[in-house]
């Protein structure tokens, strides 16, 4: 995978326009997710999984019974990413 451009201040601030359920922690964008159920946030976790590995860009991720919680970060470029912006909107398109 080619090496991916940090994101500027005015780009980062653009993009959680469109997200409007994540928000930014330092380099890392969050979001998390309350489900019906605790198999419900296992399934949606199986779903992002699917998504994530297709695009090779993975998100942390934190679960809590029902509550889960994304993080995204491009490790590799030391911060945030068009990857991370793209993977965020796969993640509420599955929510």
């Amino acid at each position: 995978m080619a090496q991916q451009a940090l994101l500027s201040e005015p780009e980062i601030v653009d993009a959680l326009t469109e997200l409007p359920e994540w928000s930014r922690s330092g380099d890392n964008l969050t979001r998390t997710v309350e489900a019906a159920t605790f198999p419900a946030g296992i399934e949606l976790v199986r779903r992002v999984a699917e998504v994530a590995e297709e695009a090779n860009h993975h998100p942390d991720i934190d679960i809590r019974w029902r509550k889960v919680t994304f993080s995204l970060s491009t490790h590799s470029a030391g911060g945030l990413t068009a990857l991370d912006v793209a993977l965020a909107h796969e993640i509420d398109r599955l929510c």
